[in-house]
């Protein structure tokens, strides 16, 4: 049976698909006239799942990318018909995923002004995984990095990211002061335990 056919209804929308959230953020980018702001969507944190840790991996070829720059959106709290943006480009940065998104200018204008004064700094990102890997108890992965028990999204594409309101992931979001990057460095050799 895959992964994806085993998550309960509250981690995965109708078509089968998965969201993950991510907070603790600043403002690293945004420019006022342009209405462009860069964001973190994705790191190699554990996201606790009803069947356990999960990692989304970011080795090279882990990641997808393609969908997202060709036709992904930005979305207000994943809701497919709250579109309030663009992705204009989105790439790998170490093991974190980053994307510069272009607010509109009309529905979004309240959503984008939260942003830009702080209070929205939750970001989510809705993907899909093709491949896993799972980590027993006490053993290592195959890439050295975590030890279980864990899932491992080997290879998965993100098709949306989403402005949330309540997020949770603290490590990524609407930016990141590079000091708090520096201190989540220990997730590197994490214990997914």
């Amino acid at each position: 049976m895959k992964w994806n056919q085993l998550l309960t209804r509250e981690s995965q929308t109708k078509e089968g698909n998965m969201q993950r959230h991510f907070s603790g953020v600043s403002i690293r980018q945004i420019d006022d006239a342009t209405r462009q702001v860069e964001l973190s969507f994705s790191s190699e944190e554990p996201y606790e799942r009803w069947f356990g840790p999960e990692i989304l991996s970011h080795e090279p070829g882990a990641v997808d990318l393609t969908r997202i720059n060709e036709i992904g959106c930005l979305l207000y709290n994943h809701n497919r018909d709250k579109v309030i943006g663009r992705i204009d480009e989105a790439w790998l940065d170490g093991n974190r995923a980053k994307a510069l998104v272009t607010f509109d200018d009309d529905e979004s204008d309240k959503i984008y002004k939260k942003v830009k004064s702080g209070t929205l700094k939750g970001v989510s990102v809705g993907y899909q995984v093709d491949s896993w890997e799972e980590v027993q108890a006490g053993k290592v992965s195959s890439n050295n990095k975590f030890i279980g028990p864990c899932s491992i999204a080997l290879r998965w594409y993100p098709y949306e990211i989403s402005i949330v309101s309540i997020p949770a992931d603290p490590s990524v979001g609407v930016g990141r002061s590079r000091k708090k990057e520096e201190e989540k460095q220990h997730y590197n050799n994490v214990h997914c335990n």
